[in-house]
């Protein structure tokens, strides 16, 4: 079944404010598990609020309306509110228990689930008050049993949301505490768009409060999963290229640099790019614009070791194009996925909410979508990424048409999709929007009448794709007040179903963690008499690292955007074509520090950017 397309002309509001649709589909019959979602008062704006791409984790009001819940949907279809029942939440104005809530992730013996929640609402106009997501878990959740929420111990005193259970029981999740804890650096700002955002991944045993920071990520962390691997999953937001924000003429961001990391810093009197790569080309230079943002997966050992993209995917197996480096060496090339003759035939420009088909282990869901005006809704797609899986031979399968990746409406697309995961019995459910262009507010600000109506879907074939078949609720309403904290906002109508999990026992996966040096490295070390786990010890001590390189003039095979003769003198080379032979004289190590500055020296906006 195609869903119908409908356009701004034809709009009328319903009783509770929203456009009314044609065609609406039938109720899902019974499931072979419960289903965990949330609902969300729709936020229709899609810049660092509740269901953007990045800065998604901000508590504010104006970022992420209260007045949803926790739910459960049982096999049958029947349904509880779960945050209501254990005495979280209102309806109307809302105010010191006013909620919304994200990211519910059930841990594997299927008895209890981890989620955020951020508690509180101004009570009168221009009220501000601090808030933060913090992690809850709820049990009781079976049906007939009394519900049960409580606050997760020892957790950071900063916004932490995206949870998940380790296969150890301890949770991680990404939150925007500073990588150090030192307050000044709060927030993390991020390297596109000078925004606050999270600063990482990290792991907490609630019971001893043991924190780890299993990943720093100067951009951030998304949507993190344990698959079946034991493998730690999540999407990483990916800048190597120089600051754009300071690149514009005349400074109007007010950017500036710090001496240092320190809290008593001195401010600069200039800004330093020690980037190699310049983002737009120089005139005259044989230096081609380099820019790089992606949202891609990456993995991690469940201790924090071993970080890559997943399979060691990179930009050759998964992007359109890409420039060479230099523009005066002929044999490189630009990259141009028709003729770059790799295996995937389909290219994708970002990759959101991976999950794990339970049928398949190694087949991950994830979403393409673009980095604003959809609320992290796209493309649905599948790859097979099994740790043996040759990253050559990973094919991105569409599983509904191109077109939903983008904005333009037309007569293939089928709406926006988000939150895809696969069930027991290997039918998919999905947050599904049949809005075909970019979002907008068709009510105004204080009365807020969003286009994009996200609903709990489950889908079906649709010719050569899937489509959605059947509504898992028959739709979710509520009517709710709140100080944003300058103007009353009213919104009555349908609540957007995010974020579904299925609820069953799950096999733990291994506990994975870094794993026995290879032959070759114990070797060296049996050579010299050195206790590796002494070493290892040693450095954490002394907050330094041990990098090994055996061949810097090895290139990936696919690799024809930078030089790839690389000779070190007197030594080693890999010639792969007549021409240039690039010397390699030394190995340069760049550093990231949190020292850049925003907003202007006089006034500066708290935090830093990494640079």
């Amino acid at each position: 079944m195609r869903i119908r397309p409908i356009h701004a002309s034809a709009w009328t509001l319903c009783l509770f404010g929203w456009p009314a649709l044609a065609g609406e589909l039938p109720p899902t019959g019974n499931l072979p598990n419960p289903i965990l979602f949330v609902t969300q008062v729709p936020v229709p704006v899609d810049f660092a609020t509740i269901g953007s791409t990045f800065a998604n984790h901000l508590p504010g009001l104006q970022s992420a309306a209260r007045g949803g819940d926790l739910w459960i949907r049982y096999p049958d279809g029947s349904r509880r509110n779960l945050t209501a029942e254990a005495g979280f939440g209102s309806s109307g104005q809302q105010g010191s228990n006013a909620i919304a809530v994200r990211d519910p992730a059930v841990h594997w013996n299927g008895q209890k689930a981890v989620f955020a929640m951020v508690v509180g609402a101004p009570t009168q106009q221009f009220q501000v008050l601090t808030y933060r997501w913090q992690l809850y878990e709820v049990t009781g959740f079976g049906a007939g049993q009394n519900v049960q929420i409580t606050l997760v111990p020892n957790q950071p005193a900063f916004n932490n949301v995206a949870p998940i259970y380790l296969s150890d029981g301890s949770i991680a999740f990404t939150s925007d505490r500073p990588r150090n804890g030192a307050t000044h650096l709060h927030p993390q700002q991020d390297e596109y768009e000078s925004t606050p955002t999270v600063s990482g991944l990290w792991r907490l045993n609630p019971t001893t409060g043991a924190l780890k920071l299993l990943d720093h990520a100067p951009s951030g962390d998304f949507d993190p999963m344990v698959d079946s691997f034991g493998r730690l999953l999540f999407t990483r937001w990916d800048h190597l290229q120089t600051d754009q924000q300071a690149e514009a003429a005349g400074n109007p961001f007010g950017n500036f640099d710090w001496a240092s990391e320190a809290a008593n810093a001195p401010i600069l009197g200039s800004m330093t790019e020690v980037f190699p790569e310049p983002r737009i080309a120089q005139a005259g230079s044989n230096v081609n614009g380099h820019r790089f943002n992606l949202f891609l997966p990456w993995q991690i050992q469940q201790d924090g070791t071993r970080p890559e993209v997943i399979n060691h995917l990179g930009r050759h197996e998964t992007q359109f194009y890409f420039d060479r480096s230099f523009n005066d060496d002929p044999n490189l090339i630009e990259f141009i996925d028709a003729v770059s003759g790799r295996t995937n035939p389909n290219s994708v420009e970002n990759l959101f909410q991976l999950s794990e088909d339970p049928q398949m282990p190694g087949r991950y869901l994830a979403i393409d979508a673009p980095e604003f005006t959809t609320h992290a809704a796209g493309q649905l797609l599948r790859f097979v990424a099994a740790p043996t899986t040759n990253p050559d031979d990973v094919v991105i399968e569409f599983l509904t048409p191109e077109s939903t990746a983008g904005t333009t409406p037309g007569p293939d697309h089928t709406g926006h999709y988000r939150n895809p995961i696969v069930l027991s019995d290997g039918s998919i459910v999905v947050a599904h929007a049949d809005e075909q262009g970019a979002l907008a507010n068709l009510g105004s600000g204080t009365a807020p009448v969003p286009n994009y109506r996200f609903r709990l879907r489950l889908l079906g074939p649709d010719g050569a794709f899937m489509a959605p078949q059947s509504n898992l609720t028959p739709g979710l309403s509520k009517s709710v007040t709140y100080w944003n904290p300058d103007q009353l906002v009213s919104y009555s109508g349908e609540l957007w179903e995010l974020s579904p999990v299925e609820v069953r026992v799950r096999a733990v996966p291994p506990a994975t963690t870094e794993p026995a040096l290879e032959a070759v490295d114990q070797g060296v070390f049996d050579t010299a008499q050195v206790d590796p786990a002494a070493l290892r010890s040693y450095l954490q001590q002394q907050n330094l690292a041990l990098l090994v390189v055996r061949n810097q003039t090895s290139r990936d095979d696919a690799d024809r955007q930078q030089p790839f003769n690389l000779r070190v003198p007197g030594g080693v080379q890999a010639i792969g074509a007549s021409g240039t032979i690039y010397d390699i004289s030394h190995f340069q190590l760049v550093q990231g520090d949190q020292v850049r500055g925003i907003g202007g020296s006089g006034n500066p906006r708290p935090g830093r950017r990494v640079l």
